[in-house]
């Protein structure tokens, strides 16, 4: 993908990252998916699409709850690894590689449609209307975001400052707490129900911190070869240096809840 906005326009591929992602971003806290639960999304009945569904981690991770979930991603290594883990854990969810602004489902088809740590991917302008055709009236779009933040800190500072020396172009740095974002091509055509946020500590050991950030943008999906097991040698010799086998990460999630306008 390349996207201007992004990594100053630098192309990057999760496909190139999946296995990692699928071991180490399985990450989100439980009190994430009671939230989602509290809004009425994701209970038996309900029919729900996953935008930039990645592994499937929301998919399978509400999926005990009773919805019906179909997860769509652009990389079809993201969808193979999706599908992977839902047939280890007897899970019935359909995944599709097909991008967000692409996708073709029948009018009406969803209650709700949930994106997770993706929505700056996509383009509004082209989104909104897809997904207010394959909504039902008054359907839900819950836009999810977790970032760690680096100013509150250490250690979330020290390796993102790594990954700014690899990659210093990489524009997923210097995270703060913040509302997320709504453009007015989102605005246009949904009405904002709700907005949270809140902070919360993820455990990590050195290991699934390093695979953490590995999986980022920023690394995995965008170095070269040789760059990459450059960073990752000094990752580990920092984390062996400056941090205990197991330490917490501050890190803010925020949730933004639309209805699609009539």
């Amino acid at each position: 993908m390349q996207i201007e906005k992004i990594d100053n326009g630098n192309a990057f591929d999760w496909g190139r990252t999946s296995q990692d992602y699928a071991k180490f971003r399985d990450i989100y806290p439980e009190i994430f998916y009671q939230k989602i639960l509290e809004k009425n999304i994701g209970v038996p009945g309900q029919k729900i699409l996953d935008l930039g569904t990645g592994t499937g981690v929301l998919p399978r991770n509400m999926y005990r709850f009773g919805a019906d979930w179909t997860g769509i991603d652009i990389s079809e290594n993201q969808i193979a690894q999706a599908e992977l883990l839902a047939e280890q854990q007897n899970m019935k969810i359909s995944f599709h590689a097909v991008p967000a602004e692409k996708t073709d489902f029948p009018e009406n088809s969803f209650d709700a449609v949930t994106a997770c740590q993706c929505f700056w991917y996509f383009q509004p302008e082209v989104l909104m209307p897809v997904l207010k055709k394959i909504l039902k009236p008054e359907g839900r779009i819950l836009i999810l975001q977790m970032m760690w933040l680096p100013f509150e800190d250490k250690i979330a500072q020290a390796s993102e400052n790594l990954v700014l020396k690899y990659n210093p172009d990489w524009s997923g740095a210097g995270e703060r707490r913040h509302p997320v974002s709504l453009s007015e091509n989102v605005l246009q055509y949904a009405a904002l129900v709700s907005q949270e946020e809140f902070a919360v500590q993820i455990p990590f050991t050195r290991e699934t911190w390093h695979g953490r950030m590995k999986a980022c943008r920023g690394v995995g999906a965008s170095l070269s070869g040789e760059k990459l097991a450059q960073w990752e040698q000094e990752h580990l010799t920092l984390l062996h240096q400056t941090v205990p086998e197991q330490f917490k990460i501050l890190h803010h999630i925020a949730m933004a809840e639309l209805k699609i306008k009539k």
